[in-house]
């Protein structure tokens, strides 16, 4: 594939990213502003780390727009305002989320601290998806939806239990979606890396990213290589683009062969 192709993957797309002001959203929107789109919008509670990653992209094609993802008016009024900006919608990455610093487990679960985690990574998930749906519909786009699950979507935990919960839940958002949203040809994906050192998981785990890296290495059966928030990016580009004009309702694990011991 030559660099011009692969620089306009996203030629003239409109953009959503949340939770696009570090981490995994924050690499995705770099990667996605130099493959061509008219623009990425950042929506984040951390405004100034988002103004931050917009102005470092530049303003002419990335802008930031506060939104907490456990509300669903503002996550109607960031979708409606980008439609309302640029014409359209056709890319949602559904990337906010969150963790717990404490361990979770079933016998020591508290429940307040279930209903945070489960009202950003659920039910703010479930906003992002159905208002980027409805814009979709309504301006007859066949755009993409895709959503960051886990590994955590696809195996038990020992700890972490309503994280594990949410990302089971994410994942049946998108079976769901994709099954009801492919008759206007809208695909919905997701993406489930294992653990790597995002600025989210660090702080939970008191670790610095390459700790959290060595933390995962011996479940991993590819060697020599630490999953970085670069490989994750490079999936959701490709679930983003039309490079995956035929994928639907697939997780793809970005996982290095995991396997629990």
């Amino acid at each position: 594939m030559s660099d011009s192709t692969v620089s306009k993957r996203l030629d003239g797309k409109v953009v959503i990213i949340t939770g696009g002001a570090s981490g995994i959203g924050e690499a995705t929107a770099h990667l996605f502003a130099n493959n061509g789109p008219r623009v990425v919008v950042i929506a984040d509670i951390q405004d100034e780390l988002g103004q931050h990653v917009a102005t470092s992209i530049g303003l002419h094609r990335c802008s930031y727009i506060h939104c907490d993802v456990t509300d669903e008016e503002q996550v109607k009024s960031m979708v409606d305002h980008t439609v309302q900006t640029y014409g359209r919608l056709d890319i949602m990455f559904s990337n906010a989320g969150t963790v717990n610093s404490t361990n979770q487990a079933v016998l020591e679960l508290s429940l307040p601290a279930f209903d945070h985690l489960f009202a950003v990574n659920v039910h703010g998930m479930a906003a992002c998806v159905k208002h980027a749906a409805r814009a979709m519909v309504d301006g007859g786009v066949k755009g993409s939806i895709v959503c960051t699950a886990s590994l955590a979507a696809s195996i038990g935990s020992r700890k972490g239990t309503n994280y594990c919960m949410s990302k089971h839940a994410v994942l049946g958002l998108v079976r769901s979606a994709s099954r009801q949203l492919g008759e206007y040809g809208i695909r919905v994906n997701c993406v489930s890396p294992s653990g790597l050192g995002t600025p989210l998981l660090c702080k939970a785990y008191q670790m610095e990213p390459e700790e959290v890296e060595k933390l995962y290495e011996p479940f991993t059966s590819l060697k020599g290589v630490g999953l970085k928030v670069n490989h994750v990016a490079d999936a959701v580009l490709f679930l983003a683009s039309d490079e995956s004009a035929f994928v639907t309702g697939h997780d793809l694990l970005v996982h290095g062969g995991y396997h629990p011991q």
